[in-house]
């Protein structure tokens, strides 16, 4: 009989000794006029809830989420940034620093705040935000049925001419928080698909970004990710 005889499992490795697993974190920042419903979005996202009584932003606000594709942890930090000039000028430089996303908001209900997207859009690239970073383009408010000045058909154009994909949906709308999830989820998708670790390179820019996919197929979609 062998000596110390015991039924008990032989011991397992040594968690010490396991390989030490770095968790990626990919900062997407969201951005475009004031009162499109930026904070609500990341509110929807990051805590399945839609902020009773909101204050406009002033400078740069972050949540977390920690979030699991493909047996790997991920914690997407998303920015909520300012709408309004003279909140935004001290801060600007900071929160384009090393982003990995970009989400451009506007408000459905509201043309100015659509037109005003090409400003937008200026800024991120006059702050060397590379052109191969994904961004995409959501119109917010969407349950405000009749109240809606921005046809689908032009914010798709829009879109379109822009490489971004395309996202109609509500933050208030409880029925549209998987909606939401998918805006943020699709850019953590394609952020995890075109790098390995570590995330970010010494510039803290995506090496080796690989070219975008296309948006949804047909006019007036609800929205759809490649990954």
């Amino acid at each position: 009989m062998a000596a110390g005889g015991g039924g008990g499992r032989p011991p397992g490795p040594d968690p010490a000794l396991e390989p030490y697993v770095q968790t990626r974190i990919f900062k997407i920042i969201v951005i475009g006029d004031s009162n499109v419903g930026k904070t609500c979005l990341t509110f929807r996202f990051c805590g399945g809830t839609f902020p009773g009584k909101t204050e406009a932003t002033i400078g740069v606000d972050f949540r977390e989420k920690t979030v699991e594709i493909e047996g790997e942890r991920i914690k997407v930090q998303v920015w909520d940034t300012a709408g309004q000039e003279r909140f935004r000028k001290s801060m600007v430089e900071h929160y384009y620093r090393n982003v990995h996303a970009v989400v451009f908001v506007y408000d459905v209900t509201k043309m100015s705040s659509f037109s005003n997207l090409k400003t937008w859009i200026e800024e991120c690239n006059g702050h060397a935000v590379p052109p191969l970073v994904p961004r995409v383009l959501v119109g917010n408010k969407c349950d405000l049925k009749d109240l809606i000045q921005v046809p689908s058909s032009l914010a798709l154009k829009f879109a379109d001419a822009h490489n971004m994909l395309l996202f109609e949906t509500s933050a208030k709308d409880p029925q549209e928080s998987q909606n939401v999830d998918a805006i943020f989820m699709c850019l953590v998708c394609r952020l995890k698909a075109q790098r390995s670790l570590p995330c970010r390179d010494t510039e803290g820019w995506p090496a080796q970004p690989q070219p975008q996919p296309r948006r949804q197929e047909e006019a007036g979609g609800r929205g759809s990710c490649p990954c």
